[in-house]
């Protein structure tokens, strides 16, 4: 064998395990369609098409919070009357951390690409495949709560856990607080929410305490 064969042979080689090394390291891309699955059969009756905004519609089992998402679109819209209730003033949510709108309060992701709803994927799995497929950056994996996600940025999240079988917090909706906060909201007295500090992780992967407004159902 040639010097030239070789070397193409050690290339290819070099390749193949990068690869395979790549494919194992991420296992957030591997298994976080397989645990939404998960989550998607324990809730049958909460997951449609929404016939406003055509992307697929996943409700919390008490219908105060819903997360949106489709191929190249992810949202959170959640009731608006317990905010208000708390001292909320629409008038004075900050520009583009979230609106009011028909009574809910909505978040939608910043994302790149045009927003594409009303794809008419064939299933919800289908719409969030391809969600994961272009947007692989929003999936993160949450280890202090062995939990998956959507981040829609500026604090905002969705998460399931990896596993329902052994987590009592199978889905759970999050929310920075600063911006409720600012709008006047009182974010400790907010029905259906529970203000916490949660350890997640900083833009470098360094845990770091931050406070979030959850809303979170054990489905078993």
């Amino acid at each position: 064998m040639n010097k030239k064969s070789v070397f193409l042979t050690v290339t290819k080689a070099a390749l193949v395990v990068l690869a395979v090394s790549c494919a194992k390291l991420d296992v957030v891309a591997s298994y976080s369609e397989v645990s939404f699955e998960n989550i998607l059969r324990n809730l049958p009756q909460t997951v449609t098409q929404d016939p406003q905004y055509g992307a697929w519609s996943l409700s919390a089992p008490d219908g105060g919070a819903r997360f949106l998402f489709d191929a190249n679109y992810a949202a959170l819209r959640l009731d608006a009357s317990p905010f208000i209730a708390a001292g909320l003033d629409p008038s004075k949510a900050p520009a583009g951390d979230f609106s009011v709108k028909d009574g809910e309060i909505v978040v939608e992701a910043k994302l790149e690409g045009e927003a594409r709803r009303g794809s008419a994927l064939s299933s919800p799995l289908s719409g969030y495949h391809e969600f994961a497929r272009l947007h692989r950056g929003a999936i993160g994996y949450h280890a202090a709560l062995n939990h998956y996600g959507v981040s829609l940025g500026g604090g905002f999240l969705f998460e399931w856990a990896k596993d329902i079988e052994s987590n009592d917090k199978d889905i759970v909706f999050a929310l920075n607080p600063e911006p409720f906060a600012a709008a006047g909201a009182d974010v400790s007295n907010i029905n259906g929410w529970n203000l916490s500090s949660v350890t997640a992780d900083d833009e470098n992967g360094k845990p770091i305490q931050a406070d979030k407004l959850l809303k979170a159902f054990n489905l078993k």
